[in-house]
């Protein structure tokens, strides 16, 4: 017989692990496997759990008074409700008929009705018993994993203190009514069954929902070290028991020995092996006990079972309540560092946005400064052009009204003809200040064009156009162009240049031998051009303001004050530069810097 009972305690350890294995398999694979989504296929393997895991608690019971340490079926019962739900019950019902009905053979009763009426009420307490737990679990805790918080892990030691009293009151009053035990035993049956069924879902009911889980193991030298020194202490406990001077001591001090190990597991690996590690201490504590061995022993049985339960409860929920501790502050780690990580991430996208601001505003700042400048200067070069204007439109207008008056009186040919040439002079300086108008205007309203251009061909255009001046005929020109390279640009602000720095060339040129020299080189980005004359030149200190606006370096054959004006703003609309140097009565050199355009 005894032989018979550890087959069947080793098939029982073997089917309800691997039972464990399978049903995990089913919970993972019930999106894939069809089979999987039945409820009834659920129902049969949670029967068999639930009969296996009775064994089990058979073999682990005290051989005298046959009373069970823990009940695996409590624990299974509630972990496998949580993880396959509610509607799993009738396996419980099942599995409780067919579990209970070993624990009679077990304890030699003769099958009878009030026996059978026992064996149904024990089967609704424990179903009952197993759905009140799970509803309790997802009322207060909300989640099927009520193991990884420390207030969880309380509720979850109320919720099995409180459920258990369900089960093992309703089936001690079924023994009582039906006569099994007397109604003197009721409240010490009720209580051994209650810490039982406690016990067991402290240990048991972890273990199943851990493994429910992917198993994580990080193996690393850390964890290799921290193992060794695991089995080595563990071996070192083993020897000093079998040191006979104090062995003694060291078996009974054996539960305080085996605590720091255990929350040493919740502190540092993961709820699956914590979960195993108190299971096997547990199993290995009931093995000895029950064998009349190890620091539980007592006179009466009753002390030793309550002892060794005790233990087991205490072991079980402080190691899971460091375990839910250490993950919690972990989780709350992981929480704090992403959150920081966001906070960064967020703190720099905020810090280039107001990069970008600042870059944007200091742009539209510095943009509003040049628009500021360019409207003082508008507002400069408006009221001298206003001024100018009414003064050089109307000035040769009065001329030629004085002069046209004074023809009228005249009767002499000769000085008719003198005041016809005078009035001619007159609309000429007109004619050239409305150009010089058409032109600044023409220049700062319009695009700038792209087009290619021959500096040879322009040149003697604009030369061709001024060969009627008073003075071209006896001017030297000397042209060098070296252009090998297409230059575009705009040809008509071009021609406004040229014609502008040639013109006063030609127009202040010194009596004696005039020279224009004009060299223009091209190549892939610019065009350099010099205009260089040897005429009468400019005074040094007017060489700073002859850039301006209606500004005159000479009364001698004034023109508008406009020429050089409307040189530099077309060159700079250009992109170009322009520099000019001047020296009185010997010449002037002009460079210029103009873009290439292609």
């Amino acid at each position: 017989m005894t032989q018979l009972n550890n087959y069947l305690y080793y098939i029982s350890v073997l089917a309800i692990v691997g039972g464990i294995f399978l049903s995990n398999f089913f919970i993972r694979m019930k999106g894939l496997v069809k089979v999987a989504q039945s409820t009834d296929v659920r129902i049969v393997v949670v029967a068999i759990l639930y009969y296996v895991s009775a064994q089990l608690g058979l073999w682990l019971s005290f051989p005298v008074s046959k009373a069970a340490p823990l009940w695996p079926p409590a624990g299974i019962a509630l972990a496998l409700i949580i993880l396959t739900g509610y509607r799993t019950w009738p396996a419980v019902t099942i599995g409780s008929l067919v579990a209970n009905s070993l624990v009679f053979l077990n304890l030699n009763l003769n099958f009878s009705l009030e026996l059978v009426s026992s064996l149904v009420v024990i089967a609704i307490g424990n179903t009952i018993e197993a759905l009140f737990g799970y509803y309790l679990i997802l009322k207060f805790i909300r989640t099927k994993n009520p193991f990884l918080k420390t207030i969880h892990v309380f509720i979850f030691l109320l919720v099995a203190l409180v459920m258990c009293l369900i089960g093992s009151g309703v089936g001690s009053i079924g023994l009582v009514i039906n006569g099994i035990i007397a109604q003197n035993d009721f409240l010490g049956s009720m209580s051994t069954w209650w810490i039982s069924n406690v016990v067991s879902i402290l240990i048991i009911t972890p273990f199943v929902i851990s493994w429910s889980n992917e198993f994580k193991f990080k193996w690393n030298t850390h964890a290799a070290v921290e193992w060794g020194v695991f089995i080595s202490a563990l071996l070192v406990i083993i020897l000093i028991l079998n040191f006979n001077p104090i062995s003694e001591t060291i078996q009974r001090s054996l539960p305080f020995l085996i605590v720091p190990f255990l929350l040493w597991l919740g502190f540092r690996f993961n709820l699956q092996i914590t979960a195993s590690g108190i299971l096997l201490v547990s199993f290995l504590a009931i093995f000895f006990t029950i064998k009349n061995q190890g620091p539980f022993i007592l006179e009466a049985e009753e002390s030793s079972l309550l002892l060794l339960q005790i233990f087991i409860g205490i072991i079980s929920i402080s190691s899971i309540i460091i375990y839910a501790t250490v993950h919690e502050r972990t989780v709350a780690q992981r929480a704090m560092v992403e959150f920081n990580e966001n906070l960064e991430t967020k703190v720099k996208e905020r810090t280039k946005e107001l990069h970008e601001e600042i870059q944007m505003r200091k742009k539209t700042e510095e943009k509003i400064k040049v628009s500021n400048r360019k409207l003082r200067k508008a507002n400069v070069e408006l009221d001298n052009f206003v001024y100018s204007v009414s003064h050089d439109l109307r000035a040769p207008i009065a001329s030629v009204l004085g002069l046209v008056n004074l023809a009228k009186q005249e009767e002499d040919i000769e000085m008719m003809r003198k005041y016809l040439s005078m009035v001619a002079q007159s609309a000429e300086q007109q004619d050239n200040f409305i150009k010089d108008i058409l032109d600044l205007s023409r220049n700062s309203r319009l695009e700038v064009d792209h087009e290619e251009i021959s500096f040879e061909c322009m040149i003697n255009e604009i030369f061709d156009q001024l060969k009627y001046s008073s003075k071209d005929s006896n001017v030297i020109k000397e042209i060098e162009i070296d252009q090998n390279q297409i230059f575009k640009s705009d040809q008509k602000r071009l021609k406004v240049v040229f014609n502008n720095l040639i013109s006063n060339a030609i127009r202040y040129s010194n009596g004696q031998n005039p020279h224009i020299k004009i060299s223009v080189s091209v190549d892939d980005t610019t065009a350099k051009v010099l205009i260089n004359d040897n005429g009468v030149g400019i005074a040094k200190k007017h060489l700073k303001n002859v850039f301006k606006m209606f500004y005159r370096a000479t009364e001698d054959n004034a023109g508008s004050g406009l020429g050089l004006y409307i040189v530099k703003e077309t060159v700079e609309k250009l992109r170009g530069n322009i520099m000019l140097d001047s020296e009185e009565n010997k010449g002037t050199t002009v460079s210029l810097e103009i873009p290439n355009l292609n």
